[in-house]
């Protein structure tokens, strides 16, 4: 077995748990949960396909609150009755030594009332997302958000009462928990808004939240991770300045690791064109060891993981690239790289786990998934996809 590339590396975090790599697959939706939430069977034989090699496997997003979902096909983690479903999924991740790490969020204004079954979806404030057709969200009331804070907690209770390796709290892609730090959503008067005290409250109180969970059912080997979008191009919306700021504080909470949101792990400031430095380089000197990275964003061959490792990020994500390549780690350890996929075929769908809802999830994302039209291509088979790593 190749041991050349640095990203093979075990990893220990500072709570004691070793993951076996540095390579991470990153929370992809695949849009094919039970309308009710359920896991369903496709799911399960995605993941079962899909798992073993990397250290880490992120499950997708999972609503806390029934009012959070964000789109058709999610599962969620709001109630007890998911359960069987949820200890199936952990489970089934957890192969050959992968981590299982459930992604819990909810949506806020990124919902609409179709989603929600005639229900008006939420948010810090009643401002509308600056997108074709989005509803205008309705303010929480303080007793909202402080129910919206235990549901947190509940659904880590269940994440660990199924057998998963850790949580990662969502606060990034524009859902609930970047809605209140963000001034475009966030335009309240109260404790929960206007400063940068206050637009951080929520996210702190959920950590805080998770860690009592955690505490009360869990041992001390019980993974948190926080994920987060550098930048909103809104006006108003946050800056580089106040994300370096908020993770300068992240890093000082009881949390494990921090995931960065991008569709390019080398990308600079979208406000700031002048600005050459690539943010996940900021980042890092903010965070300065205080808790790894993981970069995410067209990480595809072993040299670009590898890259990630040469500039001190601790983990690199690869997501699309899993979808056409499960086996991804496993040929790099053998030395069998010449045979890694990186383009995906209609013939394959099957072998892959990838069902028609996943499918058609990935033409509205518009994801690049290198497409190649062979014998049986679908409509606009070779059309170019993108962002699969953001959700």
């Amino acid at each position: 077995m190749t041991t050349k590339y640095k990203f093979l590396k075990p990893y220990t975090f500072k709570n004691g748990v070793t993951v076996k790599n540095r390579i991470v697959i990153p929370p992809m939706t695949e849009a094919a949960a039970l309308e009710n939430g359920a896991i369903s069977r496709d799911e399960l034989h995605y993941f079962d396909i899909h798992t073993g090699g990397a250290g880490m496997f992120i499950a997708p997003t999972m609503n806390v609150s029934d009012d959070g979902k964000g789109f058709e096909g999610e599962p969620s983690v709001a109630s007890d009755k998911f359960m069987p479903g949820l200890t199936k999924l952990a489970h089934t991740m957890k192969q050959n030594g992968t981590k299982a790490i459930l992604q819990i969020f909810h949506a806020g204004r990124m919902s609409n009332s179709k989603i929600l079954r005639g229900v008006q979806p939420v948010s810090a404030s009643a401002v509308a997302a600056l997108r074709p057709n989005a509803e205008t969200p309705r303010e929480l009331k303080e007793s909202e958000i402080e129910q919206i804070i235990k549901d947190f907690g509940e659904a880590t209770r269940r994440a660990i009462q199924a057998g998963f390796d850790g949580i990662e709290l969502h606060g990034a892609n524009t859902y609930l928990m970047q809605q209140f730090f963000s001034p475009h959503s966030n335009r309240r008067t109260d404790k929960w808004g206007g400063n940068f005290e206050n637009r951080t409250r929520f996210a702190l109180e959920i950590i805080k939240s998770v860690n009592e969970a955690v505490s009360k059912y869990a041992d001390d080997k019980f993974i948190i991770g926080y994920r987060i979008s550098p930048e909103e191009i809104e006006e108003p919306g946050i800056r580089l300045d106040d994300t370096l700021k908020f993770i300068d504080l992240l890093a000082d909470q009881p949390i494990d690791y921090l995931h960065v949101s991008m569709g390019y792990a080398w990308r600079t400031s979208l406000n700031d064109k002048s600005d050459k430095e690539p943010i996940i380089l900021k980042i890092k000197q903010t965070v300065n060891n205080r808790l790894p990275l993981i970069s995410v964003g067209s990480i595809e061959k072993p040299d670009d993981a590898e890259k990630i490792m040469d500039a001190g990020i601790d983990f690199a994500a690869i997501g699309r690239e899993s979808i056409r390549e499960p086996n991804w780690v496993q040929k790099i350890e053998l030395n069998q790289e010449d045979s890694i996929s990186y383009t995906l075929s209609a013939t394959e769908l099957d072998s892959l786990g990838i069902n028609s809802a996943f499918l058609d999830f990935l033409y509205d994302l518009h994801a690049d998934l290198h497409w190649v039209d062979q014998e049986q291509p679908k409509d606009d088979f070779d059309k170019k996809l993108g962002g699969v790593e953001g959700n």
